[in-house]
């Protein structure tokens, strides 16, 4: 059983880890872009804002995209004050103008002292551990002086026993290394092997089909749980599985006997 439910979910990898992939999913707004810094921002912001329709995600990180002449890196760190009037109106579903204004903010101090974005989720002492890293860019992501309390929904942190799943969603599109031309790859302190599987819906909902998560409620550990079987599967790159899952989920609806009868 085991073993075709890794031939199974192999294959599934297989057909959506591919280019095919990008154009309908919200990876592909930081794909618009070349300049590593760009990727970067764009793939935070299209991740924290990937909640609701894909189309609308995408509609809404061009419209963003635009507002901020199209260069996102430069007018971060090039604006002036009069040029964030126009931001002032970008909403999409709770986050809105306040919170725009502080992710800029906090990316102009970020990329003032530092070249990549990675940085921000290692731990002082160099030591990365999910739990950890995500939650220290979460306390550092806040660390400015007067940061808007409501802006701390749109961060998660394991300590609140999210799934953190845009912020996973974002890891993987950083570390993951293939030549599927899919995720990036552009970070080298995070292992692919120390990532976490995104757990949204549609991928909670497969993973239980397939009796690859137990725990009644999702959380920070039914991700770990998640990950920790996958990691049986391919201890290296467990969370290639995202594609399968992900895409079962959301691409193909499966009902459960229409799973268990392939395996």
């Amino acid at each position: 059983m085991i073993e075709n439910l890794k031939a199974f979910l192999d294959a599934k990898v297989l057909q959506y880890n591919q280019p095919g992939f990008i154009a309908n999913d919200p990876i592909c707004i930081p794909h618009l872009f070349t300049k590593k810094q760009d990727i970067e921002i764009m793939g935070f912001w299209a991740a924290t804002l990937a909640w609701g329709q894909r189309v609308t995600i995408i509609n809404k990180c061009k419209e963003l995209i635009a507002l901020m002449d199209g260069a996102p890196y430069d007018f971060i760190i090039n604006h002036e004050e009069i040029d964030l009037k126009k931001l002032l109106h970008f909403k999409h579903r709770t986050f809105n103008d306040i919170d725009t204004l502080y992710f800029i903010a906090f990316f102009r101090y970020h990329y003032t002292n530092h070249e990549s974005l990675e940085s921000a989720f290692i731990p002082a002492d160099g030591n990365y551990s999910p739990f950890r890293g995500l939650g220290g860019f979460r306390d550092y992501f806040f660390s400015l002086p007067d940061f808007p309390h409501r802006t701390k929904k749109h961060v998660s942190s394991p300590s609140q026993k999210s799934t953190c799943k845009r912020l996973n969603m974002f890891l993987r599109w950083m570390v993951r290394k293939d030549d599927c031309g899919v995720d990036f790859g552009i970070w080298n302190h995070i292992k692919p092997s120390e990532l976490i599987m995104p757990c949204d819906l549609h991928v909670d909902r497969v993973a239980r089909k397939l009796n690859l998560i137990t725990r009644k409620q999702t959380d920070w550990q039914t991700a770990i749980e998640l990950t920790q079987r996958l990691r049986e599967f391919d201890p290296v790159d467990p969370v290639k599985y995202d594609f399968a899952l992900f895409g079962l989920g959301i691409e193909e609806r499966w009902g459960v006997n229409e799973i268990i009868s392939i395996l």
